[in-house]
């Protein structure tokens, strides 16, 4: 199945020069779905995973079902004020100026082996502050998985130190 036939191109969205890469079609389609978890999760079971983490906000989608398919855990990542009790938090660079997300405290304990998930790797920033996150847990970071890397922002340099992988490139 070519899942790139799930993805529409939205030119000029969120602004003006950006192509932005809609997975509605994928969402609304369960066959086409099921067949990317299934690619997201072929390898993991051999690695002992024992936590999915999803970033806010659509790699909550994908990432809530690969959890539930191997049986796991899955803990958000979300943007400042967005959980509750004590939370770990890390900064990361923009192009111009810095964002920061958050984990609970307690989602994820030292000894944990943990899959990151987004949806879209592009400049790597949010997902190696990701990692930083997991790792001040005490877990280990054993891939970073998206359903699509856009390869022209190299993304990857930020993330050479993990296993990464990719549905679609472009």
């Amino acid at each position: 199945m070519n899942l790139k036939k799930y993805i529409n191109d939205i030119p000029d969205f969120p602004k003006e020069g950006v192509v932005f890469k809609d997975i509605c079609p994928l969402l609304a389609s369960p066959k086409a779905t099921d067949y990317a978890v299934d690619l997201l999760a072929k390898g993991l079971h051999d690695i002992n995973v024992t936590k999915i983490v999803g970033i806010e906000s659509r790699g909550f989608l994908f990432g809530l079902a690969l959890a539930q398919k191997m049986g796991v855990s899955f803990v958000p990542i979300r943007k400042p004020g967005k959980l509750p009790g004590a939370i770990l938090q890390q900064k990361y660079a923009l192009e111009y100026g810095e964002d920061c997300i958050e984990i609970q405290e307690e989602a994820i304990q030292p000894g944990d082996y943990v899959v990151v998930h987004d949806d879209v790797l592009a400049t790597g920033g949010t997902a190696a502050a990701a990692c930083k996150l997991v790792e001040q847990c005490g877990a280990t970071v054993v891939q970073c998985n998206f359903l699509m890397e856009l390869g022209f922002l190299d993304g990857r340099s930020k993330l050479k130190q993990y296993h990464l992988h990719s549905l679609m490139h472009y």
